[in-house]
């Protein structure tokens, strides 16, 4: 078993979800249940699955939950341009996250790339 809390991009992707659960409070209501919760989801599935695949037993399994911690920041990223285009957030806001999201992507593809050769 790995101990997740090693890998930078856990570290910064929980913080990220931190990030992104502040910016929520400031979402028009209507959105508590639709892109609010979609977005909450999301953000938390990165780290979580970094988790979850770090307590795997192989690397095969543990590249598996890396991919699906991909997934999830790529879901986040779409709903971060949704969020701004309803103009829920600035674009300052948005670069920020994106470009946080992005850095976590990276890392995370390259252990990924790692695990499977």
């Amino acid at each position: 078993m790995r101990n997740f809390r090693q890998y930078d991009f856990w570290v910064d992707s929980k913080s990220l979800a931190k990030d992104v659960y502040l910016l929520l409070s400031g979402f028009p209501g209507e959105e508590r249940y639709a892109l609010c919760d979609q977005l909450r989801r999301a953000v938390v599935s990165i780290p979580s699955n970094i988790a979850e695949g770090a307590g795997r037993e192989t690397e095969i399994e543990f590249a598996r939950f890396l991919d699906i911690a991909l997934g999830s920041a790529c879901e986040v990223e779409t709903q971060i341009e949704l969020a701004y285009d309803l103009n829920y957030i600035s674009v300052q806001k948005r670069d920020e996250i994106i470009f946080k999201l992005n850095s976590i992507e990276r890392r995370i593809a390259a252990m990924v790339k790692r695990l499977r050769r």
